[in-house]
């Protein structure tokens, strides 16, 4: 029991640690040629560098996608804290309740957000998508994995 709880706990870091680093990044597409990149709240090109002119960022959608994507990291980050406090003060039955919960509604927003961006922005036809999308939907695995683990650890 004490191995799983501690594999859970670093795939929970490590789900923490990737969407702190799929936000940030600007590396949501990638143009086809290399010579740029565009994330979440910066366009990168290779000769010009960062600016924050985004052609889209405007709009509702991409304001969408960073609330639900900066939620998801609240969320994780609430559900780590609320795991490591349920650990050492919470009886049989009721614990990892709270932490799985939270860690699913972590899930939810990283799905809400993912998907709209892949709705909205992902079909580029000269760019293809970066390692900050792909860490997203990766976190998004991962999230659902342990949020459904703590639910059933709760009984043990």
């Amino acid at each position: 029991m004490l191995v799983l709880l501690a594999s859970i706990f670093v795939v929970h870091i490590a789900t923490v640690i990737m969407l702190f680093v799929s936000t940030i990044a600007n590396v949501w597409m990638v143009l086809n040629n290399g010579t740029g990149s565009v994330g979440l709240w910066k366009n990168c090109t290779s000769t010009d560098g960062c600016s924050d002119s985004l052609s889209y960022g405007g709009e509702d959608a991409l304001k969408a996608v960073q609330a639900f994507m900066i939620l998801s990291i609240i969320f994780s980050v609430i559900s780590l804290v609320v795991f490591v406090f349920q650990l050492f003060t919470m009886e049989k039955g009721n614990r990892f309740l709270l932490s799985g919960a939270t860690m699913l509604l972590c899930w939810l927003c990283i799905l809400v957000g993912a998907s709209i961006y892949t709705h909205h922005y992902a079909d580029g036809p000269q760019s293809h998508q970066g390692y900050s999308f792909i860490l997203t939907w990766i976190c998004f695995c991962f999230s659902f994995i342990v949020g459904i683990l703590y639910l059933v650890l709760r009984k043990k």
